[in-house]
């Protein structure tokens, strides 16, 4: 199974996007802190492209987000 297919990886950009969103933050308000077009964003968060670990570090700090709870965060869901 290819990773991007992955139920964690669903649950990790489904926690990526909660955040984003609770962070008021808009696709491309998220876009323009990455230096990245609004489609990465986009393609992104809907699976069409796979993130990278910097890619996801750089991500969650352009949310704002720790991205060590984030995976933390991840680990626990896998757990249950």
């Amino acid at each position: 199974m290819k990773t991007i297919h992955n139920a964690r990886y669903q649950a990790l950009l489904d926690l990526l996007l909660e955040a984003r969103s609770a962070a008021g933050m808009t696709q491309k308000e998220l876009a323009v802190r990455l230096g990245r077009p609004q489609s990465f964003v986009s393609k992104t968060e809907n699976a069409e492209r796979r993130l990278d670990v910097i890619e996801f570090m750089d991500v969650c700090r352009g949310i704002g987000t720790d991205p060590y709870a984030l995976l933390s965060k991840l680990d626990s869901m896998a757990r249950l």
